[in-house]
Order: structure tokens, then C-alpha cells, then sequence
């Protein structure tokens, strides 16, 4: 998608703060973050929103669940905890139209989150 902020940065248009990346996942620091550890994974391939998935997506969101795990580990928050988060579409206040994950850490977060 050409207009898609997320796919620029998969493209090299946008050069993100990057934290990992595999040939099917990107992962990168928020730049508005909601707690000390704030990042985002995405699939590199182009899905507006979770209810956009189909079947043979399964796998690759397998993949990004596994890199949420790499990545709260590279950043040290398998011990002390961390939170993922998705949003679909406009009341639950996805932004960006490319699936992605929020991983928040490094503080006590509050539940309910909103």
C-alpha cells in the first residue's frame, strides 16, 4: 500500500527506531509511548486490520506472537511483566491501518486499560 506509514517502513522510505526484524516481522519503538517500554510489531505484509485476516494468515501471526516474546526478552520484561495490545478499526482506536501489536513494559500498568 502506497500511502500506508507502515509499509513505508517496511519499504526503507521511513527509517524507524528498529528493535528486531525477521523477513516477516518488524518491530519498533513507538514514537508517542504509553509507558517506559512501548513498541510495535508489525506483519511486513500489508493487513488494514485484525478483522482483514484470513486463514492463511495463521501462521503469520504466530510469527509476530513469537517475536512479541523475543522482543519483551531482548528488552527485559519476560520477568517482570509485560502487555500486548491490538486495536481494530476506529472505537477501539487503531490509527494506522496495518495489523500491529502494541508491547508495553517497564511499569506497573492498570487494568482496565480504557
Amino acid at each position: 500500500m502506497s500511502d500506508c506509514l507502515f509499509c513505508k517502513m517496511v519499504a526503507g522510505e521511513i527509517t524507524p527506531e528498529v528493535v528486531y526484524e525477521t523477513d516477516l516481522v518488524l518491530a519498533f519503538r513507538d514514537i508517542n509511548p504509553r509507558a517506559p517500554t512501548h513498541i510495535l510489531l508489525i506483519p511486513k505484509k500489508h493487513i488494514p486490520t485484525l478483522a482483514d485476516m484470513t486463514d492463511e494468515d495463521t501462521q503469520l501471526m504466530g510469527e509476530l506472537m513469537q517475536a512479541a516474546k523475543t522482543v519483551a526478552e531482548k528488552e527485559d520484561l519476560a520477568d517482570s511483566g509485560y502487555r500486548t495490545v491490538f486495536n481494530c478499526k476506529q472505537d477501539a482506536g487503531q490509527e494506522v491501518y496495518h495489523i500491529h501489536m502494541h508491547l508495553l513494559g517497564g511499569r506497573r500498568l492498570q487494568w482496565p486499560p480504557g
